[in-house]
């Protein structure tokens, strides 16, 4: 097993250690010298990196998608964690274990899969679970769903991240469709499992994930619409209406058009899956975004992208918060009693003064 990984660098120590390299640019210095800009990544994340020095070594012996040996520094610049390389080698294939390089779902996808099997078949309508079983009866469409992520980059970019994606929808599309009078949630559940089953086809994830031909052409919507539709195709009892409603709900899911949907949704069960589908995603870019920035002491991230802000890290200011509050006030010290004067004492004058001490005194000797 390789060591150490992303998820375990400390800042400001100096390591070895290997990486799949997801991205790749030579760039030039001001003095015209190269250097390289790097996103490295292992099943534990992903990180910028650059190296400055000996550069043209080393930069045409390797590309993106290989796997790397290199020595370096992480540092915190910005707010964001860097890796400076200092040394880099190119990795044989022999060299490594996939497993560690590619990020995969937490859960298991065969465990996966059998949920979602048991949610298919608990569909009343006929016509729906017959749909999805003939979709899922393709071995290579089986095989797919449990490997595929749901995104490149901005959720659930792992191995399995489409069925824990899909998984979690369920769950909200159970609740929402008892929640809300007239849903029909055999509709809903089937429009959540297929309305990203174009990614399957649109990502190609046998090292780093990127968009295959056909999905840089095409893109998930259309790709998914056509799968579908020749599933459909092969049932020749299936409702044309039913088929339209479908249909809409994978070409709308992204909910506007600005976002890449040809049509919003316009009926109930399209507008869930659309507000579902964005909730979830963005949930898990926002777990994903702070997982990621556990190297800075910062109470806050640096710019998330795909969110569009900076996010809060909730515990770390509320610790920080605990830690500065202040303490209870302690009550003051008892003030002692002034003793009693005797009863046939003669009234001492206050020793507020110089004089008053002097006199106190002087009548003190001659009682």
């Amino acid at each position: 097993m390789k060591s150490p990984f992303i998820g375990n660098l400390t800042p400001n120590e100096v390591v070895t250690a290997q990486f799949l390299v997801l991205s790749k640019e030579i760039r030039q210095k001001k003095t015209g010298e190269p250097y390289l800009t790097l996103h490295l990544a292992d099943r534990t994340g992903e990180m910028e990196a650059k190296m400055w020095d000996n550069v043209a070594e080393v930069m045409h012996t390797f590309e993106r998608d290989d796997f790397v040996k290199v020595k370096g520094l992480l540092q915190l610049y910005q707010n964001r964690a860097q890796f400076t390389i200092h040394k880099l080698r190119r990795l044989a294939d022999h060299e490594v274990d996939p497993a560690d390089y590619f990020p995969c779902s937490d859960r298991d996808a065969e465990e996966m899969f059998a949920e979602l099997e048991g949610i298919m078949s608990g569909l009343q309508n006929p016509h729906l679970r017959g749909l999805l079983q003939s979709v899922f009866s393709d071995s290579r469409v089986r095989e797919l769903y449990k490997m595929a992520p749901a995104a490149k980059s901005i959720h659930h970019a792992c191995r399995g991240g489409l069925l824990e994606h899909v998984l979690s929808l369920c769950g909200l599309a159970r609740l929402v469709a008892a929640h809300y009078k007239g849903i029909d949630a055999d509709l809903l559940m089937t429009g959540v499992i297929l309305h990203d089953i174009g990614k399957l086809e649109e990502l190609s994830y046998t090292r780093s994930f990127c968009y295959s031909a056909e999905g840089q052409l095409l893109g998930h919507i259309v790709l998914g619409l056509r799968l579908v539709g020749d599933k459909i195709d092969q049932l020749p009892d299936f409702p044309p209406k039913l088929r339209a409603l479908l249909e809409h709900m994978i070409i709308s899911h992204h909910g506007e058009l600005e976002f890449g949907s040809p049509k919003v949704p316009i009926f109930a069960e399209a507008l869930l899956l659309h507000h579902l589908d964005n909730m979830d995603s963005k949930m898990d870019a926002l777990r994903s975004a702070l997982k990621r920035d556990h190297h800075t002491e910062e109470e806050f991230t640096g710019w998330i992208a795909p969110l569009e802000r900076i996010l809060l890290k909730k515990e770390k200011y509320l610790q920080e918060k605990a830690a500065r509050a202040p303490q209870p006030a302690q009550a003051p010290p008892p003030v002692e009693k002034p003793p009693e004067p005797r009863a046939n004492a003669p009234h001492a004058p206050a020793a507020n003064t110089l004089f008053g001490e002097k006199l106190r005194a002087v009548l003190e000797t001659n009682e």
